[in-house]
Parts: structure tokens; sequence; C-alpha cells
């Protein structure tokens, strides 16, 4: 699998199909989904199918990346960036293990995403979004230098849009 970056404790590569089972499970928890709008996959299966057509690194170059631990090859949650056809952004998100929060991985992730973002794919903004009530992530992307831009509706929920524009 084709890695993309590396920060001091992870590398990201690109999904695959052998991640279902993780990308199932991550996206099984109610804790993980609560600030998404997102629904939970149906099974393994449908999980499998979801990455089998998921083809943004061939279109765009990028996309969302599995997140793993140098140290010992876990699958840690994903990270990357998302272009959004109809509002010609692109967009910053992350989603972890809850037993790997509150230790930096989002934060370190989000920020060499975004680096990686401005310098080897040339973006010129970069934007994040984020329940308003979810403040870990929205300090995560403060961490990664993104700036507060407005309030959004974001899954019929009150939100928040953040930007970063390359200097």
């Amino acid at each position: 699998m084709k890695k993309i970056l590396e920060t001091s404790r992870t590398y990201l590569r690109e999904l695959s199909t052998d991640d279902a089972e993780n990308f199932f499970l991550l996206n099984s928890d109610k804790d993980v989904l609560k600030y998404t709008g997102d629904k939970p996959f149906e099974s393994i299966l449908k999980t499998k199918e979801f990455l089998k057509n998921y083809n943004p690194y061939q279109e765009f170059g990028y996309g969302r990346w599995a997140v793993i631990d140098k140290s010992n090859n876990e699958f840690l949650g994903w990270c990357g960036l998302k272009f959004t056809r109809e509002l010609n952004e692109v967009d910053l998100g992350f989603r972890f293990f809850k037993k790997h929060w509150n230790k930096g991985y989002a934060s370190e992730t989000a920020k060499a995403c975004v680096d990686y973002g401005f310098e080897k794919l040339n973006l010129t903004k970069i934007v994040g979004r984020a329940m308003k009530e979810n403040s870990a992530s929205i300090k995560v992307l403060e961490k990664a230098g993104m700036q507060f831009v407005d309030i959004i509706d974001f899954e019929k929920h009150e939100g928040v849009l953040y930007q970063l524009k390359k200097q």
C-alpha cells in the first residue's frame, strides 16, 4: 500500500479493502460518529464495497488516508483531505478509535495533512468543519493552523467553518 506521509509516530497510507474490518469497527462506534452526521456501515462486506469503490486518489491525487502507528502497525483511524466538487473546496477530516483520543494523533496527522496539501499538492486553501459542540475537533483544526470563519449548518446542527490559506 502506498505511503503518503509520515509524522513522528505515524505514517499515512491509502485506504484499501484490507482495512474493511477496522473501518467498519471505527464507524460502528456511536461516540466516534456522534458529531459526524454519518451512519454506521451495515456490514463488513458493505464497508469493503465502499473501500473498493473509494477512488479520490486516482481522481484528485489525495483523499482520506489510513493512520498507522509506526511502532506496531496498528490502524489508529484516518485523516486526510477531501475535494468537494459542489463547493469547489478541500476539506480536512479525521476520525480515530476512542482508545487513541487525547493522545495527539489527530492534531499530529491533521497538521501533517495541511502541510502536505500546501507543500506537495499546491492547494491554496483548506477548510475544516465541525459541529459547534465538538470542542475536541475544533481544537484539532486550530492546532492545524486554521482560523474560525463562520457559523454554518452542519448536518442539521449548528456548526463552525474554519480555514487556512496558503501563505
